[in-house]
Parts: C-alpha cells; sequence; structure tokens
C-alpha cells in the first residue's frame, strides 16, 4: 500500500509539473506574440526561442538603433493554433508523446526565424530560416533565408536558394520578383573588381563618436568644423535613472574638431534631447536644428521635429506639421541642403512606391516647408530608402537603399541631379569599403568631397547588431582630358595643331596643349572647374568645345576630339540672310544666321575676313552699287555689336558685278518662270572670305 501510496503521488507530481510545464510554454507564447506585434522582435526573439527550446538562455537583444525596417506584406500568422499532444511512432516502433503538432511547431518556428532576421540577428535567423524551407509550410520562408545569407555574404548559397524559390513560383508575386532582383545584387557583390582599393575607411574612436553601445547619424555643421551624431552611452538624458538605463537610450552629442584631433563630445541636453530617443540630427543655415524623435512605446511611429536656438540655448523643440509628419507612420532621418531650400527625409508615409521612400520639401525664405513629395522610381523602389544627404557642389544625392543592387542589407548608392530638368540619373553602388554585406547609412561628404562619415553594423557587437561611426578618405580624384585633332575631308590627325584650355568664369590663367604628330593631345584638368576649350591650325577653321569637372566626385578621362575644315580660298556664302525690300535693315532671323558667323570668328580670333553682299542684275547699276554696299555694312556693324572688333571685319558691296550665274544665261531663261527667278535669287547673296591669317602661337593667346 505505501509503495502504491507514493506511486500515486510520482504520477501526480509528474503531472501536475507538465501542467505547470505547459502553462508556461503558453505564456512565453503570449508574451512573444505580444512583443512581436509591438515590433519588439528581441523580447520576441528570446521567447519563441523558449517555447522550442526551454534551456535557451534568456538574452538581451534590445539595442538603441534606430531601427529601419522592410514594409513588405507577409502571410498572416497571427491566428495560433490550439495547443495539442500528438503521438508518432519512433524507428523502433514505440510511441512517444511530442509537446506540440506540427503546425504549431511551424508557426513558433517562422515566427522566431522572422524575429532574428527583423532584428538583423543573422546568425541566429539563417538556420531558422533553413528549417523553415526544409519543412516547406511557409512558401516564402525562402525569401527571407536568402535575404539573411545575403547579409552573412554567403552570395553563392544565396544565389540558389533564390532560384529554388523562384522555381517553384509559389510565393507572394512581389517577393518571387524581388528575388530575382536579389540575385543581380548576388552577382553584383561577387565581383571583386567593384572594390575601391584606395578608399581609406577608419573606425572611428571610442573616446569621442563610438563609446557606448551604440553611435550613429553624423552630419556636418555648416563650416565644417563641428559634426553632430546619435549615441547611445552613459550619461545620457533620463526621467527615472533608477529605472531607465541610459546607455539604451539615443541622445544627440555634438564635437568639434581642434587642428586634427576632435573634442570630448557634449550632450545637446534638454530640452533637445529627453527621455526618449533622439537622432539623425542636422543644422539649417539658419542655425535650426531638425531631427529624428522616436519612442520604444510606439514602434510604428517616428517624427521629425525643429528646435530653434539663440546663442547656442534652444528653445523647447516643436513637432513638424503633418505635411512631413503623418501619424501611424514614420518621417525620419531629415536633410537641409546647404542653401537652406529644401528639406530631404525618408518615410513609410502613404503614397510612396513601398517601405521607406525619399521624400523633398521646399523650404521658403520665412522658413515654413511646404508639401513633400516623394522623388519617385529614379530613387525609390519596392524596398527601403532611407538616410537622404545632398551634395550641393556636385548636385548628388546620396542615401541607402535595399532595393537597388547592392552587397546586402543597406547600401549607400548615389544619383546625380540634372539642374536643368529636376532628373535624377540612375542610382550607383559606392561599393566596397564603403558597402558590405551588412548595413550602411548616413553617409555624409564635407563640402569639397575628400572625405566624410558613414554608419555601419559590420562590426561584432552585443547583442548582435548595432551602428558604429566610421569615417573614409576618398582616393585622389584625378582628372584628364585628351582627344585627336582631325581634317575633317581626310579623317587623318593633324599634326602641331593648338589646343587651348580656358577657365570660363577666368579665375585660372589659361594653357596650351600641341599635338603630337598623329594628332593626339593629352593633358590634366584640375577639379571644381568649367572649361572653354578649341583647337586651331593655321590654313584651318579652329573649332570649340567644352569640359567641366564641377560636380564630378570620381576620376574621369574626358574624350573630346575636333574635326577641323580647310580655309576655302574663295567666297563662302552666308544662306539665309534677308532684308526688307530696297532696304539695309537686317531682319531677326539674318540675325540668328550672323550670330553663327560671330561665335566663328570668336573662335577663329587670328582670322580678318571680308564680308561682302551682291544684288542681282536688275535695276540700275549705281543704286546697285549703293544697296549691297549697305547692307554689308548692316551686317559688319551687326557684328561689331556682337564684340568683334571692327578692324577683323572689311565690308564690301559689289552690287552685280560677281555673278555666280551670267546675265547672259540668265537671258537665255523664260522670264518670271522658276528657273528664272531662282538664277536672280542665287546672285542676290550675302558671302565672307578669309583674307588675312595671323600666325598662330601661344604667346598670342595669352593677349
Amino acid at each position: 500500500m505505501k509503495l502504491k501510496h507514493h506511486l500515486s503521488l510520482l504520477i501526480f507530481s509528474l503531472f501536475f509539473v507538465n501542467v505547470l510545464y505547459s502553462q508556461s510554454k503558453k505564456v512565453w507564447i503570449e508574451i512573444a506574440d505580444n512583443a512581436y506585434s509591438k515590433a519588439d522582435y528581441a523580447t520576441a526573439a528570446a521567447y519563441y526561442a523558449k517555447v522550442i527550446d526551454d534551456t535557451t538562455v534568456l538574452r538581451n537583444y534590445v539595442l538603441p538603433y534606430e531601427a529601419q525596417l522592410v514594409n513588405l506584406k507577409m502571410k498572416s500568422l497571427f491566428k495560433v493554433p490550439e495547443l495539442k499532444v500528438t503521438k508518432r511512432k519512433d524507428s523502433v516502433n514505440t510511441v512517444k508523446e511530442t509537446f506540440v503538432n506540427s503546425s504549431k511547431y511551424d508557426y513558433i518556428l517562422y515566427r522566431l526565424a522572422q524575429s532574428y532576421r527583423l532584428n538583423y540577428d543573422y546568425q541566429h535567423a539563417v538556420p531558422a530560416y533553413k528549417k523553415c524551407v526544409e519543412r516547406k509550410v511557409y512558401p516564402d520562408a525562402p525569401y527571407y533565408y536568402g535575404i539573411s545569407l545575403m547579409n552573412l555574404k554567403q552570395y553563392q548559397e544565396a544565389l540558389k536558394v533564390f532560384d529554388e524559390y523562384m522555381n517553384t513560383g509559389v510565393g507572394t508575386d512581389s517577393l518571387l520578383k524581388l528575388s530575382a532582383k536579389k540575385q543581380s545584387s548576388c552577382y553584383f557583390a561577387l565581383d571583386s573588381s567593384l572594390v575601391r582599393k584606395m578608399v581609406k575607411v577608419r573606425l572611428m574612436d571610442t573616446m569621442v563618436f563610438n563609446r557606448g553601445t551604440s553611435s550613429f547619424g553624423t552630419s556636418y555643421s555648416l563650416n565644417g568644423n563641428k559634426v553632430i551624431f546619435t549615441s547611445s552611452r552613459r550619461g545620457g538624458v533620463v526621467t527615472d535613472p533608477a529605472k531607465q538605463d541610459s546607455k539604451y537610450y539615443c541622445d544627440l552629442y555634438q564635437t568639434t574638431i581642434d587642428d586634427t584631433i576632435w573634442q570630448r563630445p557634449v550632450n545637446f541636453g534638454r530640452p533637445v534631447n529627453t527621455a526618449l530617443h533622439e537622432g539623425s540630427g542636422v543644422f539649417t543655415p539658419d542655425e535650426v536644428m531638425l531631427f529624428t524623435r522616436w519612442s520604444d512605446n510606439n514602434r510604428t511611429e517616428a517624427f521629425i521635429y525643429m528646435a530653434r536656438s539663440v546663442e547656442g540655448k534652444f528653445f523647447e523643440a516643436m513637432k513638424l506639421g503633418t505635411n512631413i509628419n503623418m501619424p501611424g507612420y514614420k518621417s525620419q532621418n531629415p536633410f537641409v541642403s546647404f542653401d537652406g531650400t529644401k528639406l530631404f527625409f525618408s518615410s513609410n508615409r502613404p503614397g510612396g512606391l513601398g517601405g521607406f521612400d525619399i521624400w523633398v520639401a521646399n523650404i521658403s525664405e520665412t522658413g515654413a516647408i511646404g508639401e513633400a513629395k516623394n522623388l519617385g522610381s529614379a530613387i525609390n523602389t519596392p524596398g527601403d530608402e532611407i538616410t537622404p544627404f545632398m551634395h550641393t557642389i556636385s548636385n548628388t544625392l546620396y542615401f541607402s537603399s535595399t532595393g537597388w543592387n547592392g552587397l546586402g542589407g543597406f547600401d549607400v548608392f548615389k544619383s546625380s541631379l540634372n539642374v536643368d530638368d529636376s532628373t535624377y540619373s540612375l542610382p550607383k553602388n559606392l561599393n566596397a569599403p564603403i558597402n558590405s554585406s551588412k548595413d550602411d547609412a548616413y553617409f555624409i561628404m564635407e563640402r569639397l568631397g575628400t572625405k566624410g562619415f558613414f554608419s555601419s553594423d559590420r562590426i561584432d557587437c552585443e547583442g548582435g547588431h548595432c551602428y558604429k561611426i566610421f569615417s573614409y578618405e576618398n582616393e585622389p580624384i584625378v582628372f584628364s582630358v585628351e582627344g585627336i585633332v582631325f581634317d575633317e575631308e581626310t579623317n587623318e590627325g593633324i599634326p602641331g595643331a593648338l589646343v587651348t584650355i580656358k577657365d570660363v568664369h577666368d579665375g585660372e590663367e589659361p594653357f596650351f596643349v600641341i599635338t603630337d604628330d598623329k594628332g593626339f593631345y593629352s593633358t590634366p584638368l584640375k577639379p571644381h572647374m568649367e572649361y572653354f576649350m578649341k583647337a586651331q591650325k593655321t590654313g584651318y577653321f579652329g573649332k570649340a568645345n567644352e569640359v567641366a569637372t564641377k560636380g564630378k566626385t570620381e576620376s574621369e578621362v574626358f574624350l573630346r576630339d575636333f574635326f577641323l575644315g580647310k580655309i576655302p580660298e574663295g567666297d563662302i556664302e552666308i544662306e539665309g540672310v534677308e532684308y526688307d525690300f530696297n532696304k539695309f535693315t537686317l531682319r531677326p532671323k539674318s540675325m540668328e544666321v550672323l550670330d553663327k558667323i560671330v561665335e566663328v570668328l570668336k573662335v577663329n580670333d587670328n582670322l580678318d575676313i571680308e564680308l561682302s553682299s551682291h544684288t542681282d542684275a536688275r535695276g540700275n547699276d549705281a543704286y546697285n552699287m549703293k544697296l549691297s554696299q549697305g547692307r554689308a555694312q548692316s551686317c559688319v556693324d551687326y557684328m561689331v555689336s556682337k564684340g568683334i572688333s571692327a578692324k577683323r571685319i572689311k565690308a564690301t558691296g559689289y552690287g552685280e558685278t560677281k555673278p555666280i550665274i551670267p546675265e547672259s544665261e540668265i537671258n537665255k531663261m523664260v522670264p518670271k518662270s522658276e528657273e528664272f527667278e531662282a538664277a536672280h535669287q542665287k546672285n542676290r547673296r550675302t558671302a565672307f572670305r578669309v583674307i588675312g591669317e595671323s600666325k598662330i602661337n601661344i604667346i598670342n593667346k595669352t593677349q
């Protein structure tokens, strides 16, 4: 009886423990699901892992990081199946009980994988997704598996996963399409020639920039001697130090440079920094600071604030209006152009192309911010675009994206703005070492484009993911122009031709290059310049061209060829010069034609010409001579008014004395016929011929 009593007690105890154990698992699932719904993926991952393996150590993944999440639609996973006990037979035909059935296990496993990925913990996401893919329950698991592999630089394996996913044809249509783009990104990343070896990248020190848990979001002041950045570290602003650890809260800091040394950073303090998160700040030309503020209590929102200051002291920050901040969405990463006329920012607000997009709003002279406008498909994709930075000198927009071909995670891209039609060029990946397989963002550049900062999570840290600030120095930017001066009739190079290169703003002295025996020339150019070029050779009409290094952010060799025509001995007819009837007055169309001759003379400043006017044989000889002389002089007067020296142009009226078609031939034609009138019209002409050519030499060019 006593033994039976003990056995009954043991069975009851085991049953009670099993009930408590099951109840604990239910609680863990509820905690995990609640955290997942609030985008607290670190907590969700920890509890989902405990459900699958209760020996998993609860780790604190919560890091102060301004998360940028992909807004791709996923299948609904919120309906949790009932917890049941199922039975299966093992290899020796004995019956064993498992804790959960396959659907429950798959649900938790998939949620675990998603939580790891959304918390940027790719090391743990990869094995979790691999199990999901093998179990073939969630069709889109291979896509996220491939994304996670890319972030670990496992590009070959990711290619296979994407390929298999697309071949099945089962999954969300948008993700199937994105898989093809991600395959292109893998090939892009595998191309070792993309590495810009001359760019020097350096992790910034832990005394100033990278002290604490996470640091990111650098921004230059207007004069370049001050940097604003975001950091979570000891000593930050909190409301209750006993309950809040400042190393997990983002604050804005500033540091100045003394010679080459960045000084101890200073926390902006209240009222800019609060017990919430503040980061990604920028100063306007009026010393107004814009920055992002967000809270862990509501991870679906982030807003841009404005803080005005007087003599370095800030007033209470104000949230920008709904034209920038839309309730229920995130608006973040503000950047104001150097001239203070445009606000760029990132947002997942409605009206975009998917996820986070880059938006822009005009700023008036009074400081009022207009309606936000999406930059469109030239910049934005169905993925995420964040952290915009516009380099004014080069009119180049830098931003980070997951939607364009990259190395994995967020990559930094650049796109040139055409100021004439306000269009952006195809974004170009900055490649390694700026970009990595992890997230690279918050790229900025100093005014001359030689150096700057960016933020990256490529360095391993506690919890698996945190931004650190890096500096970079660009490889020396070198420009040159080269080409061949050709004879336009023979297409052979002209040796000894003179190529003149002149600063259009007259800030630099002109310089000269002589072509070699094959007509080739080459010369270096200075950065941030706009040049006028021309090629000349005795006996030829010179030709002009232009070249600009202004706005260029990469080394380039410009190709400029010239095709010179020989100067003929006779007249060169100027077609289209018209006058009022029986008058010297030039018509507007005639002025447009003469403008072209003016340009020829400006390029060929070594030539003197005779400009002649001719009439037909009808009318009085003396009258025709006077009329033609007056018309020729009208042409010369107009060209002199355009800056051509009167000494270089001789006006001559020939009347009817130099007909192209002799009068004797015209008299054989039917009077007033088309042929008759055309012959007279051909004789009524304006022409020019070269009557003087000074020697082309460098000394003459500098006079």
